[in-house]
């Protein structure tokens, strides 16, 4: 019997052995996935003798597995039995952290750096400090890349002796010859600058972030933004001013327009680090620059941040700088030859009115409104009308209602019919800004011709929109405007329009009074429950689960039940289904 228990206990592992050795990928993948168990069946002891040594011995070639593999050890320390083991489980992420693939690498080291932290101060000294020394001088690229993520890990438990040994490592990776691995130094930078005690950030690491952004590789320059933002938030004002101010004058002008297009992305946040004061004497200039960038895709990241930059200036100086130094470069966005960059610019440029207040908005903004609403470009339309409520605050709509209409009917006949989506979605807020008059005399028809629309995908929206304009202007609009077009359609030889009838009822139920569902809708629903198409039948019994529960019992009793009931006995099945069902939620 101890033989065979023997035996039984060795089943997991084998099981394990032999779907790894297989050809099929996926049972390897589901071995892989199945580690944790495999290793609770063999308790502690054997898989830290047994299970972690055949997988690090046992590495296939097949990325997927040994992905699966990577996040699986990233959790194994409470099955090798807790903290005090976790460095058996180093070997096997120490491999997998030097493999070609990109993404089992980060993978791997994401587990290294989950692993580190289940370390004692003793262990990671022991154990964690040679392998990154191990990984950052590997003879291939790929260990080197991956040593760079994991010194702000290490570092802040460590002794100061080893502080410096990886201050020196971190500084050879920086100067490495492989750009990979300065790529991945400088992504990593940020990061490690924040770990560092501040007399070593600037003596140490600031020199590198300067050798960084001036590497011959862009692709080096543009990650060393990022590590500049990390950097400047960690710095005081004078320190800023002393170290890294260059660096963002010479990324503004780089040569190379990513990297250029990197600091536009990433301008407000440089804003927020570096301070006020910096930012009127430095960043402004810069900005200004990246607004009359050459290329397209750095004029329209820096669009996007045109409200952000204005609304973070110095309150004494925000407006004399807005009007002096951004406004004119924003007028000319206005008509850029590229449509990203208006369109980036009319998303964000209503924001600015709020900060300019009226005076200016009529005088300086307001014709930069009209001209982007005459724009060609139907992203320029939309993103000026989603942010009409921001003018609407500061100086009225009547500025503006005129110049509106046109611009909205030709967005809502548009061909594109993702166009039509997007205004449909957009004309609750019309409405509340624009008023029931105005709505009513000018956008009402709009809004019916929505609910024909050959697109199943715009006549659902156009219902949808119906509910939220009844919400908006009273049920009492809704028996007047909407309700009685809506009933209308019921009679349409296209069954399409038929169905759209009761779509239009299910939204409006919310809204009406049981009063209102009997004498206005409930005939119309009737009298559909005889149409010649099933379609149309099994959504009336469908609609008749919602409103149903509205009315009152008389009506249910002599209206909707018998008629739900003869539906049972339709010769389509959903219908008879259907109705069934509406009479068990009616029951």
């Amino acid at each position: 019997m101890a033989e065979e228990a023997g035996d039984d206990s060795l089943y997991p592992i084998a099981v394990l052995i032999d779907e790894l050795r297989n050809e099929d990928v996926q049972l390897q993948l589901n071995s892989m996935r199945k580690l944790s168990t495999i290793a609770l069946a063999l308790g502690v002891e054997r898989t830290r003798s047994e299970l972690i040594p055949f997988l690090t011995d046992s590495m296939c070639d097949e990325d997927e597995v040994l992905l699966a593999l990577a996040e699986q050890l990233g959790s194994f320390t409470p099955l090798v039995g807790g903290n005090s083991f976790a460095h058996c489980i180093l070997p096997p992420l120490e491999s997998l952290s030097t493999v070609e693939e990109t993404v089992v690498r980060d993978k791997a080291v994401e587990s290294l750096r989950s692993v580190a932290n289940d370390h004692s101060t003793n262990d990671l000294e022991t154990y964690m400090i040679p392998l990154v020394k191990r990984l950052s001088t590997g003879d291939w690229f790929t260990s080197r890349t991956s040593a760079c993520g994991l010194f702000s890990v290490v570092y802040p438990r460590v002794s100061n002796t080893q502080k410096q040994e990886l201050r020196v490592w971190f500084r050879n990776l920086c100067g490495d010859d492989t750009p990979m691995v300065r790529r991945a130094a400088a992504a990593k930078l940020g990061e490690f600058s924040k770990v560092v005690e501040h007399d070593h950030l600037i003596a140490d690491l600031i020199p590198l972030l300067h050798n960084l952004s001036s590497d011959e590789q862009d692709s080096v320059r543009l990650l060393s933004v990022d590590g500049c933002v990390s950097v400047a938030e960690l710095l005081n004002e004078n320190e800023c001013e002393q170290h890294l101010l260059s660096t963002i004058h010479d990324a503004a002008g780089d040569k190379s327009w990513r990297v250029r297009y990197m600091l536009a992305d990433k301008f407000t946040l440089l804003q927020n680090a570096i301070g006020p004061n910096l930012t009127n004497q430095h960043l402004v200039p810069a900005f200004q620059s990246l607004l009359k960038d050459c290329e397209a895709e750095v004029r329209a990241a820096v669009a996007h941040k045109v409200k952000d930059f204005s609304e973070q200036l110095p309150a004494d100086k925000r407006e004399q700088v807005i009007m002096q130094n951004i406004l004119p470069h924003v007028k000319e966005l206005v008509t850029d030859a590229n449509q990203h960059v208006k369109s980036a610019l009319a998303s964000v440029i209503m924001g600015l009115s709020p900060i300019l207040g009226k005076d200016n908005t009529i005088e300086h903004l307001l014709p930069l409104f009209l001209t982007q609403l005459k724009d060609e470009c139907p992203d320029v339309r939309l993103n000026i009308i989603s942010n009409i409520d921001c003018v609407n605050e500061v100086i009225g709509i009547e500025q503006l209602s005129q110049s509106l209409l046109p611009a909205i009917v030709e967005l809502a006949e548009d061909g594109k019919w993702r166009v039509r989506l997007a205004i449909i979605e957009h004309m609750p807020l019309l409405a509340a800004q624009l008023g029931q008059q105005f709505f009513d005399d000018k956008l009402n028809e709009l809004c019916m011709q929505w609910l024909v629309d050959h697109v199943y995908a715009i006549r659902e929206a156009a219902t949808t929109n119906l509910r939220k304009l009844v919400e908006a202007f009273g049920v009492d609009w809704a028996k007047e405007a909407v309700i009685p077009k809506i009933l209308n359609l019921a009679q349409d030889q296209n069954y399409l329009r038929r169905m759209t009838t009761i779509f239009c009822v299910n939204e409006l139920a919310s809204a009406l009074s049981s009063e209102h569902l009997v004498k206005l809708v409930l005939p119309t629903m009737i009298r559909l429950s005889n149409d010649n198409v099933a379609n149309v039948r099994f959504n009336v019994c469908k609609c008749m689960e919602k409103i149903g529960l509205k009315l009152d019992g008389s009506s249910l009793a002599s209206e909707v039940r018998p008629m739900l009931q003869r539906l049972t006995r339709d010769q389509d099945i959903d219908v008879q289904y259907f109705a069934q069902r509406a009479l068990q939620v009616l029951a």
